[in-house]
């Protein structure tokens, strides 16, 4: 008895879509963004090993981390324009260099010249800001709609490993390095991440290509074209006040309350790193499970954020705030992937990059806003109040951004990606 013929597809069955991860042109992306995030990471733990050594102080230290966060901020916006108005390829490859450049910089600088350090880091920070909108603009180009959430599963897996592996190396290599030498390498691995990805596309244009307009009317183009889109307006809002309490509430109650409720730093780091493997096991998740409403889904995600505060109020077992911790960082990638992925389907090509400039503007740049005004108010009001306050935002906004008519699947149309993919 002969054995049937093997079933074949039909001949109109659409192909099965190839892995994200064997495609040459997105690993070569990946590795870039991989090596901008080691370089970022590494940069404030190895200028902190220059207060350790004596080659910088803790107030320079100061000056020269403000420097960075101003230069991002300023860079970030500009950098959204030129990557719509040029090739991203070439946006991310001269920040990169100036990033690559600023490095020898601060190593010349150290423990000679704080103000020409200051200067560095403000041009580090500006390479830093100008490349993530390119990044993010030039994974729609490198990668098609279809693949795009494994992709950016995969970006954000990257980002992860990196704010461990970024100052873990450094602590490493310190042992046999100086400081200045570690500044050099940082150099070089923003060389790298500059020079190793691919080219996308060629840079989205509109039919007819008027004349230049300013930069200031250019990016009020992509606000515009955010406006366009009310679910990306209530999630940013969302996502921004979460960053802005929660997270700041935390980042300095948790080394406080470590140290006073429970004699030991180990809480703060048993915290920390449950967060981070929280946020790994999301990206994992969410890189093959698409929710059939997935901006309920996603904003459900950023909600969880809230429990991180509210583990901190009540003496609590330290079990219960690492659990907490884990649980943050599962819910934040289950909300960045979907986010990041429906900016990328349903922005305008064009302003594709401005839009998410303006994402990394206010969500991060209203960051160091939140961390001001939170430890005045621990202080003024005691931290149980705060936290609670800090809680109940992370909890209120995401559900507030839920009600908006488009946000059920982060689309205008009303209908997002669905179903499941292994």
């Amino acid at each position: 008895m002969t054995a049937p013929p093997p079933q074949l597809p039909p001949p109109d069955a659409p192909p099965q879509a190839r892995s994200v991860l064997l495609d040459a042109a997105f690993l070569r992306l990946w590795a870039g963004t991989t090596a901008s995030g080691l370089a970022t990471w590494a940069l404030p733990f190895v200028l902190g090993l220059g207060v350790l050594e004596g080659t910088l102080s803790a107030s320079g230290l100061g000056l020269v981390l403000a420097a960075r966060t101003g230069g991002f901020l300023l860079a970030v916006a500009v950098g959204g324009v030129l990557a719509d108005r040029h090739s991203r390829r070439a946006v991310v490859r001269w920040s990169g260099l100036a990033a690559a450049a600023a490095a020898p910089v601060l190593a010349a600088g150290l423990d000679h010249s704080l103000p020409l350090m200051a200067v560095a880091a403000l041009v580090a920070g500006g390479g830093q800001g100008a490349c993530r909108p390119a990044f993010q603009a030039l994974t729609a180009e490198v990668v098609d709609a279809d693949r795009r959430q494994q992709a950016n599963a995969a970006m954000t897996l990257a980002v992860r490993v990196t704010t461990l592996l970024g100052p873990s190396l450094s602590a490493l290599l310190a042992v046999v390095l100086d400081v200045r030498a570690l500044l050099l390498g940082i150099g070089l691995v923003w060389l790298a991440a500059a020079l190793v990805p691919g080219p996308g596309s060629a840079a989205p244009t509109p039919a007819h290509v008027p004349q230049r307009s300013s930069l200031r009317a250019e990016f009020m183009e992509g606000v515009r074209e955010a406006r366009r889109h009310p679910w990306f307006v209530a999630g940013l809002a969302a996502l921004t006040t979460v960053i802005a309490t929660g997270y700041s509430a935390t980042g300095v109650a948790l080394p406080l309350i470590s140290h006073e409720r429970y004699d030991s730093g180990a809480v703060l780091a048993a915290a920390m790193t449950a967060y981070t493997l929280g946020a790994l096991g999301g990206a994992l998740i969410i890189a093959r499970v698409r929710p059939r409403a997935q901006g309920w889904s996603a904003l459900a995600g950023l909600a969880v954020y809230g429990f991180a505060p509210l583990s901190l109020i009540l003496p609590v077992h330290p079990a219960v705030i690492v659990a907490a911790y884990a649980l943050a960082g599962l819910g934040i990638e289950l909300f960045n992937v979907p986010w990041f992925t429906a900016i990328q389907r349903e922005v305008a090509p064009d302003k594709l990059a401005r839009v998410s400039s303006l994402d990394f503007l206010l969500s991060y740049g209203l960051a160091p806003v939140g961390l001001a005004l939170i430890a005045p108010a621990i202080d003024t009001f005691g931290p149980r109040p705060v936290l609670a306050a800090c809680a109940a935002a992370c909890f209120l906004a995401p559900a507030l951004a839920a009600l908006t008519p488009t946000a059920r699947h982060f689309s205008r149309t009303g209908v997002g990606e669905v179903g499941t993919k292994g």
